[in-house]
């Protein structure tokens, strides 16, 4: 065995102190969740309407600053919606890093809309907006008003910046590019709850932007997802469309426009409502195992333990580890040997482009994206270490 493997392996055990299997995340309930979902059902609100839903919603008001929340089924669901109400519509290119979880080209592609595949930078593994912005002086066009692609055509209508394993992205440099382009950003806030940008939430820096409860998030609804925005109208229009668009009635069942059955149920929200409750304490654990990992690593060569932005708190997410350049062809052997000692380890994801479903969609060079790609690993990031 190579001895960065085994040096990488033994410093992550040491500093999980590992007795037994230990995953790359995994959901604590310490908490009200019993309670509060034994207290959902013998109200028999359990569906999308109930004292939970609200409440949760208001939580996450408080907790991000933004004005408004409409929790979702899932956070695929709430970047939908969100692209919807930022205009996107069939035909038109979104913008986005081709380092992402498939679920922000997914929601792209349910509008019929093209990804439309950028590169990333290694301070935040986020959107390079200074590369972005000198691609688009070169493909791009303005014609009343809007952005167009002149090689395909296509109108350029959104860009999807990823907040990478809770990393904030640098939204004051996006911001200004897309401005200069006429394009609507949305954020893809799905791992950053709990992250700020210069003291500010994550998803308060753009138009719309969507979150995740999914069950390996920093809290969980089980499946769930919520949509943050700043805009009363935008906001309202969030929760008739995830509502099926049904005008309300005590009992005459009218619907407007074609909407979704996305509002989170109850049951759901009575366990975010608790799982919210311990946010703060789960971001202070998250923090302090990050900081054990990053001077546990200070002193092999080889390897990078991924820090947060100068600009930015993150809320670790997902710890990541990145192999020096000279050093990627041992990734595989790091996953091989970690794995078989019980210490979960991930890859990043593979490119967007290199699926077979986004394999011809527009990308500019990719060469940031391609070389992570082969030298990031997730290690193991539970608040319980």
């Amino acid at each position: 065995m190579n001895k960065l493997v085994t040096d990488i392996t033994k410093t992550i055990s040491g500093v999980i102190n590992q007795k037994e299997f230990t995953p790359l995340h995994a959901p604590i309930f310490e908490g009200n969740e019993i309670k509060y979902v034994t207290d959902c059902i013998e109200s028999n609100f359990v569906s999308s309407v109930g004292e939970y839903v609200n409440r949760l919603e208001e939580m996450l008001v408080d907790y991000t600053g933004a004005k408004y929340a409409v929790v979702t089924v899932n956070g695929t669901a709430a970047l939908h919606v969100c692209l919807i109400l930022a205009g996107v519509e069939q035909d038109d290119e979104v913008l986005m890093p081709a380092l992402t979880f498939i679920a922000t080209a997914n929601a792209v592609s349910y509008i019929g809309a093209t990804p439309h595949f950028v590169d990333v930078e290694y301070q935040s593994l986020g959107v390079d907006a200074k590369k972005l912005d000198s691609y688009l002086s070169q493909i791009t066009q303005i014609k009343d008003g809007q952005c167009f692609n002149k090689k395909s055509g296509k109108r350029i209508k959104a860009i999807v910046p990823m907040h990478s394993f809770g990393h904030p992205v640098d939204m004051d440099e996006l911001n200004n590019v897309a401005k200069k382009y006429n394009i609507v950003v949305v954020e893809d806030a799905a791992e950053s709850l709990g992250s700020f940008y210069k003291d500010k939430h994550t998803g308060n820096h753009s138009l719309l932007a969507a979150i995740s409860f999914n069950g390996n998030k920093i809290i969980t609804t089980g499946g769930g997802g919520a949509i943050l925005t700043n805009d009363e109208k935008l906001a309202k229009m969030a929760k008739h469309i995830t509502t099926t668009a049904k005008i309300p009635h005590k009992w005459e069942f009218k619907h407007d426009m074609i909407g979704f059955n996305y509002r989170m149920p109850a049951l759901n929200a009575a366990l975010g409502v608790a799982q919210m409750e311990q946010l703060d304490k789960f971001v202070q654990h998250k923090r302090k195992l990050a900081q054990r990992y990053a001077d546990a690593f200070k002193s092999i060569e080889g390897v990078k333990f991924f820090t947060e932005p100068k600009y930015g708190k993150s809320n670790y997410w997902l710890n990541t580890l990145i192999l020096d350049e000279d050093k990627e062809a041992l990734r595989d052997e790091l996953l091989e040997t970690t794995n078989s000692q019980n210490i979960m380890t991930r890859p990043i994801w593979t490119l967007m482009n290199k699926l077979e479903m986004f394999k011809n969609a527009p990308k500019m060079d990719l060469s940031v994206s391609e070389s992570l790609e082969k030298r990031v690993i997730n290690i193991p990031s539970g608040a319980w270490l």
